[in-house]
């Protein structure tokens, strides 16, 4: 049997947006096209969006957020962008142009509830059949997890943060 499969990344460990790239990387190999769609990063450079300008044809990245909401000093603006993030998204799960839409902390959403579950899983159930989509975030809800085909759970072991090792380029961003 062949059908779009959902995909779901959570937990708390490092790798989440990685592994959902990796899915992508993997999909552009076959001349697939992709559409990524970034709801918390914000308007700092990463690797990700170097890397569209090299996959310009078959990778396309909006970042629909300004940073970590849980620090922001304007919510209702957050709100406003991951909303306009949401209508995107929507409009891709029919949308007969990509072979994958990757949903990047889209679970932060929920959990915060920017956006309605009943909603979302209406809308990832209804997608286009041969769509594959995947989610990313910490503490993905149980109504995404059961509507999965995929969930892998990140847990935290060691990070080199905690041994003093800051970010560095072209690993955390």
């Amino acid at each position: 049997m062949k059908k779009g499969l959902n995909f779901v990344y959570t937990g708390n460990g490092k790798g989440k947006t990685t592994a959902a790239l990796g899915q992508a990387f993997r999909a552009m190999g076959y001349n697939y096209k992709i559409c990524v769609i970034q709801f918390i990063k914000g308007s700092w450079k990463y690797g990700e969006l170097f890397a569209k300008e090299r996959f310009a044809d078959l990778l396309d990245i909006h970042v629909m957020g300004k940073g970590f909401t849980f620090k922001s000093e304007n919510l209702k603006e957050d709100q406003d962008i991951a909303r306009k993030g949401w209508e995107l998204a929507k409009k891709n799960l029919v949308s007969d142009t990509y072979f994958m839409v990757i949903l990047d902390e889209l679970t932060y959403l929920l959990t915060h509830q920017f956006i309605d579950m009943i909603e979302v899983v209406e809308c990832l159930q209804h997608r286009r059949q041969d769509l594959h989509v995947v989610i990313t975030g910490r503490d993905a809800p149980d109504e995404i997890i059961e509507i999965a085909d995929l969930v892998t759970v990140m847990q935290a072991v060691k990070h080199p943060l905690k041994q003093g090792i800051k970010a560095q380029k072209g690993i955390e961003f």
